[in-house]
C-alpha cells in the first residue's frame, strides 16, 4: 500500500491524496459505503460499481468473525472473494462493538 499526497489546501489545510493498494486506487477524501458483515445491504454490487462508483467498501472485522466466521472466509479464499468484490476493502477492528458488549 502506498499515499501520494497530491494537493495541500494553504487556507484550511485540507488535502487530497491517493491510496494505491494491489485491489486498485482509492482517491482521498472518499465516500465508503458500510458493508459490516462484508457486503453492503440493499445495495447491489453492479450499482455499487457503476452507478455509485464505490472505490472501497468498510467491513467490520468483529461482525466478520462472529459471522459468517473464520472458516468460511478462508474457505473462500477471503472475504474479497467470500463476496465478490474486487475492489479495495477496509475493516475496523470492531474494538467499539466488543467493549460496549461487555
Amino acid at each position: 500500500m502506498f499515499f501520494k499526497l497530491q494537493h495541500t489546501e494553504k487556507d484550511t489545510k485540507a488535502r487530497a491524496g491517493l491510496i494505491t493498494t494491489d485491489h486498485g486506487e482509492i482517491p482521498t477524501p472518499i465516500f465508503m459505503p458500510v458493508g459490516t458483515q462484508g457486503t453492503v445491504k440493499a445495495v447491489d454490487q453492479e450499482i455499487l460499481k457503476n452507478k455509485i462508483d464505490a472505490k472501497i467498501i468498510l467491513g467490520n472485522t468483529y461482525h466478520l468473525y462472529l459471522r459468517p466466521g473464520l472458516d468460511i472466509l478462508k474457505g473462500a479464499g477471503g472475504l474479497h472473494k467470500f463476496i465478490n468484490w474486487d475492489r479495495p476493502m477496509l475493516t475496523d477492528s470492531g474494538g467499539f462493538q466488543v467493549y460496549s458488549i461487555s
